[in-house]
């Protein structure tokens, strides 16, 4: 008889059992936000009653079953940041109550199905950052869509939106037809989504009210959305007020905001004076499409117009690592260190050896680490970073990191791979250890960097150069402290050694980060 589901946000890794599948009278799913690998059976099918179902940000991957079709009742469908790949199936135009549909952050092929302009109840759709291409139809719910719901598919083209290449025309007659169309056309009909977007919010509580039991509460979720206007950022930010700014650099600023249905994200608005502005945006973007991993922050949707361009991020309520080091209300023990550096490291690893190609981070440091509430370190800030090539393991770039954290052949000759992401990770962790800044000036002044200053005291006590707040004043240093403090400065030597091909892989450092974490901290 169960008839709500609500399983998202954990850490399920297993594959769906198939008893689900049987449950024909569950209206509501959501498994969204786990680590459920394999493919979604075709048994699926079977859910016959199902009004909503939440996927996303899972490890789906494959083929999406065409008996989703079967699924007549289905309103909502959200299969975002996953790994499904193949076209999208011919069967959803079958969906005849489909109101919202979300397929972004996935490696979809093919072309968008011209069939569901026919979805007359079809409100709102985002195909964002997959590898679709051809046309984008015209009609149905297509007519009204922004260039949001297209981001990332470099592939696709179309008439009616702004923003979208127009498709190039082969047949004369056509192309003719075509001319003739273009000079009729002087206002773009795109309706604006900052309406549609209040349409949403207005449907969404709605559908609170009409909820099967008022013992229920319907709890908002956090999402990839398929529409959000500059307008709703500059209100969700209050105007950009300088009270809800949380940081800012070179390329722009965060801020907190709070959208309409009452969900808390981080904005990281870019500076569009900056020439490299759009470049970065643009990388990030390319990123953001390949990637998906519990310790990567995670991004909910962009915003990209003549007046912005901008993330919405999952807010991380604990700051940065480096407010944690720096900051004198903020103190992180030497098991918090290890277990936040592990964090990175598997984040790191899953860039490096994961993907069909490996992506470079290229500015791995502190404010580049982000905490989450139960204190899980998440990798974030891909402006610069490098997808390498199949073939090769290493590229040329003339856009430098962060001066300290710069691996030697990064800097001289511009050469990216890995073991440079494994050189900054390595100065980090030194930082992480002794609450040194590698462009300290004390360092410098004696014509040190922070390597050969960690070396110098090898030959001392280490514990003298180790930031004081690693363990409480009521703990006692223990031998075993001491072994796993001299464990982990050896270990960040190894990662930052002067030839790259002497390096360590990001690989042996979580080894390694594992094996020290289990040896000298855990009870």
């Amino acid at each position: 008889m169960l008839q709500q589901l609500y399983l998202g946000s954990n850490r399920f890794s297993s594959k769906f059992p198939s008893s689900l599948w049987k449950m024909r009278g569950l209206l509501f799913l959501n498994m969204s936000q786990n680590s459920i690998e394999g493919e979604v059976p075709s048994d699926i099918g079977g859910l016959k009653a199902i009004v909503e179902l939440y996927l996303y940000g899972n490890h789906f991957s494959g083929m999406i079953p065409s008996r989703f079709g079967q699924l007549s009742n289905l309103q909502i469908l959200d299969l975002s940041n996953n790994s499904f790949s193949g076209a999208i199936p011919l069967s959803f135009a079958n969906l005849i109550s489909l109101e919202f549909l979300n397929l972004s952050l996935n490696a979809l092929s093919g072309t968008i199905p011209k069939s569901l302009e026919k979805l007359s109840y079809l409100k709102g759709i985002n195909v964002s950052f997959n590898n679709l291409e051809g046309e984008i139809p015209g009609g149905g719910v297509f007519a009204n869509s922004t260039l949001q719901s297209f981001l990332g598919n470099n592939g696709l083209c179309g008439m009616h939106i702004l923003e979208i290449l127009v498709c190039p025309i082969t047949n004369p007659a056509q192309q003719s037809k075509s001319k003739e169309l273009v000079l009729k056309i002087v206002i773009p009909t795109v309706t604006s989504s900052f309406l549609i977007f209040l349409l949403v919010s207005t449907w969404i509580m709605k559908r609170k009210k009409k909820g099967t039991s008022k013992d229920v509460e319907y709890v908002p979720e956090i999402k990839t959305y398929q529409l959000i206007s500059y307008h709703e950022i500059q209100r969700a930010t209050s105007n950009f007020d300088g009270s809800n700014l949380i940081g800012a650099g070179s390329s722009g600023s965060v801020y907190k905001a709070t959208l309409s249905i009452g969900t808390v994200v981080a904005i990281k608005v870019l500076d569009l004076e900056n020439e490299q502005v759009c470049k970065r945006f643009d990388t990030e973007c390319k990123v953001m499409r390949n990637v998906r991993h519990r310790n990567l922050v995670p991004v909910i949707t962009t915003c990209s117009s003549d007046y912005i361009r901008a993330f919405v991020l999952e807010y991380m309520s604990n700051g940065s690592l480096e407010n944690w080091l720096y900051r004198e209300d903020c103190h992180l023990n030497l098991l918090q260190r290890v277990t936040v550096m592990l964090d990175a490291a598997m984040a790191i690893e899953y860039l490096h050896h994961c993907n069909e190609t490996p992506i470079v981070h290229c500015d791995l440091k502190p404010s580049n680490i982000l905490l989450d509430e139960d204190m899980v370190a998440h990798v974030g800030d891909f402006g610069i970073s490098k997808i390498l090539a199949v073939s090769k393991s290493m590229a040329h770039t003339k856009t430098l990191g962060t001066l300290g954290y710069i691996a030697p052949e990064y800097g001289s000759d511009g050469i990216v791979s890995t073991s440079g992401d494994v050189y900054s990770y390595g100065i980090m962790l030194m930082e992480v250890l002794t609450k040194r800044r590698p462009t300290d000036e004390e360092i410098r002044n004696e014509n040190l960097d922070l390597r050969k200053w960690i070396t110098q005291s090898f030959s001392g006590s280490m514990l003298e150069v180790v930031d004081a707040n690693l363990f409480p004043e009521e703990e006692q240093i223990t031998s075993k402290s001491e072994i796993c403090i001299v464990s982990m400065v050896e270990l960040a030597l190894d990662c930052t050694m002067e030839i790259p091909e002497s390096r360590i892989t990001i690989k042996d450092v979580v080894k390694r980060l594992n094996k020290i974490k289990n040896t000298f901290l855990e009870m």
